[in-house]
């Protein structure tokens, strides 16, 4: 073709014309190239209307699209416009989004490298090559928390601008990526005995599933989050930034704050209406915040399904801690080597058999004495809701002797 076509709805006729043939069987690498000769590039939001109109008009299913899905970015990639798209302020939502893809990208990185290194993998070197790939799925585990703010949080308010079909194509991916993840989580923790065994499970099982995460990242990176700039309004936004530390953060923790301008933070007064109350007082959010921080013990909630839910976050802790666990699965927070013991302690907590299990280390950090205890947390009925961890640093309180009845102020 001699002229690129620059008008919108002739470029979105053209592409909705390549896509139905995709699904007709013609060749993705084909179309792809014809879409580079005619179009050279078609901007973000003209695909998410192209794949809507698609839906409306019953030209195809939901189903159909999640199905060619894969294929649609195929033959996209490389060739979408974000010309124009707006500028992200540190902090918001879709920062977030972009940081914990930044994140996700290093560690596909990782993989890629390690899946590379298979062909010229010998025995001995199987069980460290192993370790290492459990690690960074470990690490991809934490994927869940960026589809479900996507779902819960973000989607919604797309599908209240009229926005519906993409949503549930992509949440429709979401879910064969967790079931990929899955089956690679299971693959990593079975048996390898050798290396052909090796390079099977990463072909046939390692391979599908960063891929497919992968290409989620292209997805949003170059469609969904530039339409959702366009589309939602600063109100919407921040109604999920208040939202998003519910669901916690992938691979990443957000230090910048963002409030769009115009919006008023009501205060908080004791006992207000919006008080945290308790059956022996209340706080307002910022003393609780406070208490935390300075209380001279670490903690940390896991829920009873064995999620973390929140910890201490004090300057002095004794292990550190970031906001990217949170929601996590408390086994993947521990090495491989001890997740054993924190499977034995679940497990007796929840039947009921123990209720507390506790741990010292005297080695630890210059000779720090370090004492750790473990307790269900249970309702007045008895129902198990989760376990605390409690951690600290007891190496002065060891060395007291006799009494100290007289006031007598830390120094600094």
């Amino acid at each position: 073709m001699s002229e690129i076509i620059n008008n919108s709805s002739q470029r979105k006729e053209l592409l909705r014309h390549l896509l139905l043939r995709l699904h007709e069987g013609e060749s993705p690498e084909f179309l792809r190239q014809r879409l580079i000769e005619a179009l050279r590039n078609i901007p973000y939001n003209e695909v998410v209307e192209v794949e809507q109109e698609l839906i409306n008009s019953n030209a195809l299913t939901e189903e159909e699209i999640l199905d060619f899905c894969d294929l649609h970015t195929a033959v996209l990639d490389g060739s979408i416009d974000l010309e124009g798209a707006k500028a992200i302020p540190a902090g918001h939502p879709v920062d977030t989004f972009k940081q914990e893809n930044i994140a996700l990208k290093n560690e596909v990185i990782k993989i890629d490298d390690l899946f590379n290194k298979v062909s010229d993998l010998n025995d001995k070197q199987l069980p460290g090559y192993i370790l290492q790939l459990r690690t960074i799925f470990n690490n991809l585990s934490d994927i869940d928390k960026h589809y479900k703010r996507k779902e819960y949080l973000l989607f919604p308010f797309l599908e209240k601008h009229l926005i519906t079909g993409p949503p549930k194509v992509m949440w429709g991916k979401h879910d064969e990526i967790r079931e990929l993840l899955k089956n690679s989580f299971e693959a990593l923790e079975s048996p390898i005995s050798t290396t052909e065994e090796m390079k099977s499970i990463v072909q046939l099982v390692l391979a599908p599933a960063v891929e497919m995460l992968d290409r989620m990242i292209m997805k949003e990176e170059e469609i969904l989050l530039p339409m959702a700039m366009d589309t939602l309004t600063e109100d919407e936004w921040y109604k999920i930034y208040q939202e998003t530390p519910e669901f916690g953060y992938c691979l990443f923790d957000p230090e910048d704050e963002w409030k769009p301008a115009g919006v008023k933070v009501e205060k908080q007064e004791y006992v207000s209406a919006d008080a945290i109350r308790l059956s022996s007082g209340a706080f307002n959010m910022a003393e609780i915040e406070a208490l935390f921080i300075h209380l001279p013990i670490d903690i940390t909630f896991v829920d009873k399904n064995d999620k973390v839910r929140f910890f201490s976050h004090s300057p002095n802790r004794v292990f550190e801690r970031n906001r990217s666990i949170i929601g996590r699965d408390v086994r993947m927070c521990h090495p491989p080597g001890s997740v054993h013991i924190v499977e034995q302690i679940l497990t007796d907590f929840k039947s009921g058999k123990e209720n507390k299990a506790v741990f010292w280390m005297s080695k630890f950090m210059g000779n720090r004495f370090i004492y750790i205890e473990y307790s269900a947390v249970r309702s007045p009925e008895g129902e198990y809701l989760g376990v605390v961890e409690v951690t600290q640093d007891v190496t002065q309180m060891r060395k007291l002797e006799g009494d100290q009845r007289l006031l007598s102020y830390e120094k600094k």
